[in-house]
């Protein structure tokens, strides 16, 4: 794949954000060889209708359930910052904690959520997304490439700064790359089906995730019978 790079960074709310979202495009950038690394603000603890589970156990089973779902596309390193599930904020704490991740993976590309409400897709719109994107924005620019910001990292932790030069944005308006996954597809149902807890049948998912891929496809003007995962490009440089 020509525009794979060498190292990308997702970071995603809630487990099985990336694989609604992305885990067809990274299946094609793990393909090309990406080392992608996979990283969760919140355990999920609070998605679903189990009232069985306590908080601990719920946050167990969403783990898994995501590490599960990212071998299927490739990614073997998932990581969880264990933030709280439906209370999430673009804090400065949270900052620091994704801008570790981005100086440790190194990425040149970073995909995430939009901080932007969608007023078409509300459910995009969820404000985990919105703070989780607000937050890895800011990490990307200007936390992780400044040297002064977050000094701790740098200082205690030995971590270099370091310049991320794309950010692939998802669930916000306007996306205006299209990614082919027509090939990959059903490694993406493969990634959701792994989300037991949250999916009670997968083929019961698969026209939906299936249309709604095939109208990004036709949306961007690619052939009949092709599915895509959108993106709006942001170049940071």
């Amino acid at each position: 794949m020509a525009d794979a790079p060498e190292r990308a960074l997702v970071v995603m709310a809630h487990p099985d954000d990336a694989d609604f979202s992305c885990a067809g495009t990274v299946a094609l950038w793990t393909e090309a060889g990406t080392e992608v690394v996979y990283l969760m603000v919140t355990d999920g603890e609070a998605g679903g209708d189990e009232l069985t589970l306590d908080s601990s156990e719920i946050a167990a089973m969403r783990r898994e359930e995501q590490r599960r779902a990212a071998a299927e596309v490739g990614v073997k390193d998932v990581r969880f910052l264990g933030h709280p599930d439906g209370r999430v904020v673009s804090s400065l704490d949270l900052r620091r904690d994704i801008a570790r991740v981005i100086r440790q993976v190194r990425p040149e590309r970073v995909v995430t959520l939009s901080p932007e409400r969608d007023w078409d897709s509300i459910a995009a719109s969820h404000p985990d997304h919105m703070a989780t994107g607000e937050a890895a924005i800011n990490a990307v620019f200007p936390d992780a490439r400044n040297p002064h910001a977050h000094r701790e990292l740098l200082t205690e932790e030995g971590l270099a700064p370091w310049t991320v030069a794309q950010v692939w944005v998802v669930g916000g308006p306007k996306p205006h790359h299209p990614s082919d996954i027509t090939d990959v597809f059903e490694r993406k149902m493969a990634a959701l089906a792994a989300h037991e807890s949250q999916i009670g049948d997968i083929t019961e998912l698969e026209p939906m995730v299936r249309q709604w891929m095939a109208a990004n496809a036709a949306e961007a003007g690619l052939p009949a019978g092709r599915l895509a995962e959108t993106f709006r490009i942001v170049h940071t440089a």
